[in-house]
């Protein structure tokens, strides 16, 4: 039975081929499967604890970035949007995550030549941002926005550089507060928000995930967690340490809902 009213968080266990993920601007470097299933497991509890209900689905040893569901999918309340994401490696993965989310949500599909990563659309209530990565492309952009458009949501295209997803390079940090890399997005597109910017030393830094008035963040970005707690952030700090191997961040890791 599906207890309904609280917020839903759909993870998956980390693949014990991880080591063979895809990477597009990290070097490759060994990945301790055991030590991401445990960072992983820890970040679960974290979202349990701050109030979710963690939907976390068994590990997939033949799809290696399977832990990071977010490109599997956009949800948004009137329905949840399958993409198609851009290394074709991982078109396998939506199968078994989209059999969850319609429990939950009418799905829609994006179909080729479009690709699109769960990880370069950043949702700001009516406004939704696309960045135009190495994963996303404009056909995808556009499918997304005639899928929102009926349901009223403005779409917007956004140039990415240096970064694999637009959410490496800003995530909402708090209703009305952003996240930012300004070398790797552009700032004068989130004008009207509180913009925060990284430490320039921590360029990997931007990736935070809101949970229930508490921000969960890496800990290994001290000087712009630093920033964030001067601007009023209530931090909850995790190592992933071993899926940052992988270019996963916070976000990457579940499908936020409301139930």
């Amino acid at each position: 039975m599906i207890l309904r009213g609280m917020p839903v968080a759909i993870t998956r266990k980390v693949s014990p081929a991880i080591g063979r993920c895809e990477l597009t601007h990290l070097e490759r470097r060994e990945i301790d499967v055991a030590r991401a299933a445990a960072q992983h497991e820890t970040y679960e509890r974290c979202l349990e604890r701050l109030g979710c209900r963690v939907v976390s689905l068994p590990a997939e040893p033949e799809m290696p970035d399977s832990v990071f569901v977010e490109d599997t999918a956009v949800v948004l309340e009137e329905l949840a949007v399958m993409t198609r994401p851009g290394a074709e490696a991982r078109r396998t993965e939506t199968a078994s995550v989209a059999a969850v989310l319609a429990e939950y949500r009418r799905l829609v599909v994006i179909k080729p030549p479009a690709t699109l990563d769960g990880g370069d659309v950043l949702v700001l209530d009516r406004r939704v941002f696309v960045g135009l990565s190495g994963r996303s492309n404009l056909d995808g952009f556009e499918q997304l926005r005639s899928l929102l458009a009926p349901h009223g949501y403005t779409v917007e295209a956004v140039d990415v550089r240096g970064c694999l997803h637009l959410k490496s390079a800003v995530t909402r940090v708090a209703p009305d507060t952003v996240l930012l890399n300004p070398d790797w997005v552009d700032r004068s597109l989130f004008a009207g928000l509180d913009r925060i910017e990284i430490d320039p030393a921590e360029p990997h830094a931007a990736n935070g995930l809101p949970v229930g008035g508490v921000l969960v963040y890496p800990d290994t970005f001290p000087r712009t967690a630093e920033r964030l707690r001067e601007r009023g952030a209530l931090l909850e700090l995790l190592d992933l340490s071993e899926l940052a191997k992988a270019e996963g961040a916070v976000t990457c890791c579940s499908l936020m809902l409301a139930d």
